[in-house]
């Protein structure tokens, strides 16, 4: 695609975070193109809506979209995909936000606790710590689709049906986690419900609006 590449050089320069000062000259130095030809890419990548562009004296302030550095996320990914060993793990990032409120009512539900102790080994601290991911990682948890996930089928108690979900085992800062995630329809691409044996929020001193780090395991004893 004609915008990644260009949308790499801006961003290495530092369009993500701010609003950079370039001139057309200055960032055909970059795409070893003539000024006109950047000129050009600069007013394409504008009307594509993949940077955001102020005219100044001396050229113009740039700064990447979330459309453009969506684009460039997915490239990421694509590299990922690539270059990494089949037995790697993936790595993802993102910040602790509130929940709802509903994961303490629905992990401590014995059909899912017994299931719990059975194939996780554990039972989980009664509630999730949900991570919203950064741009980058939403791309790079489509692999987590390759991995085997450790399966939690649903039941029902006589009042209602708890549906299934899928677990992967995980490491947050460190801590061995299991990411659980609902096999609903619309499941957010940028949540993370995560469990473990501990209380997380406590243990590693979290708050929401902290960056945390997930190491998703793709190796190591599945079960179905």
């Amino acid at each position: 695609m004609y915008a990644a590449e260009p949308l790499k050089k801006l961003a290495l320069l530092g369009a993500i975070e701010n609003l950079i000062k370039i001139s057309s000259a200055e960032f055909a130095q970059y795409t070893t193109t003539s000024s006109k030809t950047a000129a050009r890419l600069l007013k394409q990548l504008e009307d594509d809506k993949y940077i955001e562009r102020q005219l100044v004296p001396g050229g113009q302030k740039i700064m990447l979209t979330p459309e453009g550095v969506n684009l460039l996320s997915k490239e990421y990914a694509e590299y990922q995909l690539i270059f990494c060993k089949d037995d790697a793990d993936i790595k993802l990032h993102g910040k602790v936000i509130a929940g709802l409120g509903e994961g303490q009512y629905y992990i401590a539900q014995n059909g899912y606790m017994s299931q719990f102790s059975e194939k996780l080994g554990f039972q989980p601290f009664p509630g999730t710590l949900n991570v919203k991911l950064n741009e980058t990682s939403i791309a790079i948890r489509q692999q987590m689709d390759c991995v085997k996930p450790i399966c939690i089928q649903g039941f029902n108690d006589g009042k209602r049906t708890f549906g299934s979900g899928k677990c992967y085992l995980i490491k947050i800062n460190g801590i061995k986690s299991v990411v659980i995630i609902p096999e609903r329809t619309h499941y957010p691409t940028n949540l993370l419900e995560i469990i473990a044996p501990v209380n997380l929020r406590e243990t590693l001193h979290l708050k929401d609006g902290d960056e945390v780090n997930i190491l998703v395991e793709k190796t190591g004893k599945c079960e179905g």
